[in-house]
């Protein structure tokens, strides 16, 4: 396979990636990373293995291989390591005041006919009672769980 991105780990990468490896408190795909990287090294005196056999040795797909040595090459050794962070945002439809009111609400009294609350039960009663404009169901399960209440 033709070896787009060639690797020549300088010093300081190379001390980093073996100390990473022989420590051992990392993610094993930081783990792996770090061994694709250092196996790929073209360096003098550098082990420089084929694709193929950085994929038979440890056990990825060449893919993987192309995709640690091209974020080597282009963004570095923590993007060639590490996950990215994920870019996106997410709006939390309960602000403090509706999650307070969702707490007293999951505290009261079940509606007449009903034992308990449900998750859809407390989500059409946030809407009706005029809290939020639309919740789900899994919106009020995520904020019970992150203050430790259950519906049981």
């Amino acid at each position: 396979m033709y070896q787009k991105y060639v690797i020549n780990l300088p010093a300081e990468d190379r001390q980093q990636l073996e100390q990473l490896i022989s420590s051992g408190i990392a993610p094993a795909r930081a783990l792996t990373h770090a061994r694709i990287l250092l196996k790929s090294d073209s360096s003098a005196g550098s082990p420089n293995w084929s694709y193929q056999q950085i994929c038979e040795a440890l056990d990825v797909a060449p893919l993987t291989v192309m995709k640690v040595r091209k974020h080597y090459a282009e963004e570095g050794l923590a993007a060639a390591i590490y996950r990215k962070k994920p870019e996106r945002e997410y709006l939390h439809c309960l602000d403090g005041e509706a999650e307070a009111h969702l707490i007293a609400l999951c505290c009261s009294e079940p509606p007449e006919g009903r034992d308990r609350w449900t998750l859809r039960l407390l989500a059409n009663r946030m809407v009706a009672l005029e809290y939020v404009e639309a919740v789900s169901h899994e919106s009020i399960r995520t904020t019970l769980k992150k203050r430790n209440l259950s519906l049981g």
